[in-house]
């Protein structure tokens, strides 16, 4: 009988240390972060269509529309009130408060600024299959796996500050037709991201301290870094190129 190799074995090899493990953890956004994705670079560019930077706002909001339910199941598994007390402000960030707007809200004006009625945007009806699917795909991630691992998922703020900045920049320079004060959620995300990111990533760092929970963590930030892809290609081949929306689709709005 042939033994397997210790060596290939995850727990046989010694964990990397935390400035090592940050640095793998930043390679991952490096190299599969979706401010890289054609759409994105079409957008940056100003070459996208009114109706396609409506429909990237149409799907793009069930994504904001799902942080919540995220953030409540990574709430619900941790123990430690000081975790709680620091989490609970991503779900007040996005729903508001009593005396405070909520960054759902701010997508609202976000998309009465490009000239869609926020009612239907918060309907939903508008949001594609494959978009439906990639979000509730990171809704599943998080309830599936630990919360260190799910913390890691989140760890994609790291990378959302410079895509945000360059994105307020280009929306407003290149898409004059815009309405400017739609562009507020972008604006509070780049205060809001490093604050995140910063507390996610020493918790991640703290708890993944064996070799099988730091591979773990670099797995689930991978495939966060997947779905945010995928919901950019199902938006390109419905809206760019093919343009191919899917069967059954009714959208009878003249827009």
């Amino acid at each position: 009988m042939v033994k397997a190799n210790s060596r290939n074995k995850p727990e046989s090899r010694p964990p990397d240390s935390p400035e090592r493990f940050v640095a793998r953890l930043r390679t991952i956004g490096a190299d599969a972060y979706h401010d890289k994705h054609p759409f994105h670079l079409l957008m940056h560019q100003g070459k996208l269509t009114k109706r396609q930077l409506q429909a990237w706002i149409e799907n793009r909001f069930y994504y904001q529309w799902s942080i919540p339910r995220k953030d409540s199941i990574i709430l619900a598994k941790a123990d430690d009130p000081e975790f709680r007390r620091a989490w609970i402000t991503r779900i007040t960030d996005h729903d508001g408060a009593i005396d405070s707007e909520g960054g759902i809200a701010k997508w609202y004006r976000l998309a009465e600024a490009v000239g869609l009625k926020a009612d239907d945007v918060a309907s939903l009806r508008y949001v594609l299959p494959g978009v439906r699917f990639a979000v509730d795909a990171y809704v599943d991630l998080c309830d599936s796996r630990s919360l260190a691992e799910a913390v890691a998922s989140s760890l994609t703020e790291l990378f959302a500050p410079v895509l945000m900045a360059e994105r307020i920049v280009a929306l407003e320079k290149l898409y004059p037709w815009l309405d400017r004060r739609g562009l507020d959620y972008f604006r509070e995300r780049l205060v809001l991201a490093p604050r995140d990111s910063e507390f996610g990533l020493q918790y991640v760092v703290a708890h993944c301290t064996t070799r099988r929970s730091q591979d773990r963590a670099a797995e689930a930030l991978t495939i966060k870094c997947h779905i945010l892809w995928a919901i950019l290609d199902t938006i390109y081949y419905a809206y760019v190129s093919p343009g191919f929306l899917p069967p059954l689709w009714n959208d009878s709005r003249n827009l």
